[in-house]
């Protein structure tokens, strides 16, 4: 079951929330850059990480899954964000550049379904990433955090469900070393700098990008009529065949007869 829209807007408020943000939304800029010029789409509760990418890109759009509820976003501004179906997202196809997931994959009742849509509606140049709660981290075992919910994966498990949605992993990282305790956010920044090189093992999350599958597709064969030469001459039915033995001849005598 999902986490409502309220109680993940009230975490991302918290000190807590407000590190974790800071921390995936350094990683997806540092994938992206500012997406100058591209469609964005931020799935599941994903606007705490875009909001950044949002004056440079075309166009930034947040879909948020019906059992989690939806919020108006940004605050202030004209409403970006909307209701969707997990798998009927309600977009064209090929119509986004970059595609965000954060709460999306791990608490879906089927997962492959939603990566499915998310293949659909991606560009066929276009990058995913994925943020997902680490199987051996300490944000998966707290259930303080929305990240305490939901089935967490580890980096081959994620690699493996992108490939069955034809999304190849192109690249990963991992984001979240801070303990999950609200009195150490303060600390987050250099828990991020120690945690990558002295164990990265133990990193909360796990980000994977992935580009889109594509493969040529092969003409189908054609049956063709061929044309077989038929005899023009034909014996009739019922016809006697024509004996093929040499039949000798006797010259004639004077007068034409025989002699």
């Amino acid at each position: 079951m999902r986490r409502d829209v309220l109680e993940l807007r009230q975490f991302y408020a918290s000190d807590l929330g407000r590190a974790a943000r800071l921390m995936v939304g350094r990683k997806v800029v540092e994938a992206w850059g500012d997406a100058h010029g591209l469609d964005v789409l931020a799935l599941g509760y994903a606007t705490p990480f875009v909001a950044s990418l949002a004056p440079a890109a075309r166009r930034v759009v947040a879909g948020m899954p019906a059992q989690q509820g939806v919020e108006i976003w940004p605050a202030g501004q004209r409403n970006r964000s909307s209701l969707v179906g997990e798998d009927a997202l309600p977009y064209a196809n090929a119509l986004f550049d970059r595609i965000l997931l954060v709460h999306a994959v791990e608490e879906s009742p089927d997962p492959i379904a939603l990566l499915r849509e998310v293949w659909r509606v991606l560009a066929p140049s276009g990058r995913v990433i994925v943020a997902v709660a680490a199987r051996n981290g300490l944000w998966a075992n707290s259930e303080k955090t929305p990240f305490g919910h939901g089935r967490p994966y580890t980096r081959s498990q994620l690699a493996e469900l992108l490939r069955e949605a034809e999304l190849e992993p192109a690249g990963w990282t991992r984001a979240l070393y801070v303990p999950p305790a609200g009195w150490l956010a303060g600390w987050a920044e250099g828990f991020e700098q120690a945690g990558s090189r002295l164990w990265p093992g133990f990193a909360g999350l796990v980000l994977m990008e992935a580009v889109k599958q594509t493969f040529a597709v092969k003409p189908k064969g054609v049956r063709a009529r061929a044309r077989v030469a038929r005899p023009i001459l034909v014996p009739a039915p019922g016809a006697q065949p024509v004996s093929q033995t040499p039949v000798r001849r006797q010259p004639l005598g004077p007068g034409g007869r025989k002699p």
